[in-house]
């Protein structure tokens, strides 16, 4: 292995670690984390929908809808017909989806703080080229942007991933 892949390996590992340790510290399993982040992006979506974002078996992502209505963070709603039922953050739902927003943001300015500005900027253009080219089709996108906040990846430029997301998501 060459250095460069090496040290790519450890970073991504250590990002993930840190991360997935913001929804821990809320008492979150990662697909916890994972689906109230989701949903606070895109509200009103079906558990099949959330499931399929998440990789989640139709029990997988049923359970993990049963356990956050359970703790009070995700409510079910009528759907379209009498199978589908919608989902949305409660309003503890919305504070728990932002504080993980804020803190995740925190730990990813803390990373970023040994470089300058410029490189920074730099780092940025490199990682819009990496992430734009990274999928070809909409499903896996959404799984990479789990925890994405969409405002933040839009601010200053389009996401590098906009290319895939059909207009109505």
């Amino acid at each position: 292995m060459a250095r460069l892949e090496n040290l790519l390996g450890a970073l991504s590992l250590d990002v993930a670690d840190r991360l997935w340790s913001v929804g821990a510290a809320h008492d979150l399993s990662a697909s916890e984390q994972s689906a109230l982040v989701t949903l606070h992006e895109y509200p009103d979506r079906s558990t099949s929908w959330l499931g399929e974002v998440l990789r989640l078996t139709s029990g997988g992502a049923t359970r993990l809808v049963d356990r956050l209505v359970d703790r009070g963070l995700v409510a079910r709603s009528a759907g379209p017909d009498a199978r589908q039922r919608r989902l949305r953050l409660t309003a503890a739902g919305t504070r728990r989806a932002k504080a993980l927003n804020a803190e995740r943001l925190d730990v990813l300015r803390g990373l970023l703080a040994p470089l300058t500005a410029d490189e920074q900027a730099r780092l940025t253009r490199l990682l819009e080229r990496l992430v734009g080219s990274l999928y070809d089709e909409h499903a896996p996108t959404l799984h990479t942007c789990r925890l994405c906040s969409r405002e933040a990846c839009r601010t200053g430029a389009p996401c590098p991933l906009d290319h895939l997301v059909p207009a109505d998501v």
